[in-house]
């Protein structure tokens, strides 16, 4: 296990917990109840400020319930760099509301999960040309 350091701005919600032995990313709670208007973008805290260690980085992505509510996470997931991780650098989750009605997200839903993932740095080499043949355009496999 990486040893990771977590700082809860509101000591009174839980802990990210794997919710089960299979589980590959722990859930966040949100911080502060928001409403989100139709077609809105709200920032929802999530209570979490996280150090990862070198090489490693943090994914926030919606819990596969979580467009139930009416919302979606605007910015399709959300990426951490290592180097954010100071003293008001809350995660948030960007909710787009997607209905035609007021979305409530209330204080200690649980609507996004968090991953913690590991990088390799790369150096990339510029060349003239790519030695492979090319596959085809966007989707070029086809839907069956």
């Amino acid at each position: 296990m990486i040893p990771i350091k977590i700082k809860r701005i509101d000591q009174s919600l839980p802990l990210p917990q794997y919710k089960t032995k299979g589980a590959v990313a722990v859930d966040l709670y949100v911080r502060k109840t928001v409403t989100i208007k139709p077609r809105e973008i709200q920032y929802i805290p999530l209570n979490v400020i996280v150090e990862v260690p070198d090489h490693c980085w943090v994914l926030i992505a919606p819990r596969s319930s979580t467009h139930k509510l009416g919302i979606m996470q605007a910015n399709s997931i959300g990426i951490g760099d290592r180097d954010f991780c100071g003293a008001n650098d809350e995660y948030h989750f960007a909710a787009f509301n997607f209905t035609d009605q007021n979305i409530v997200v209330e204080r200690g839903m649980r609507i996004a999960q968090m991953m913690i993932l590991q990088f390799q740095p790369v150096v990339f080499e510029e060349v003239e040309s790519l030695e492979k043949e090319s596959r085809g355009g966007f989707g070029s496999t086809g839907l069956h």
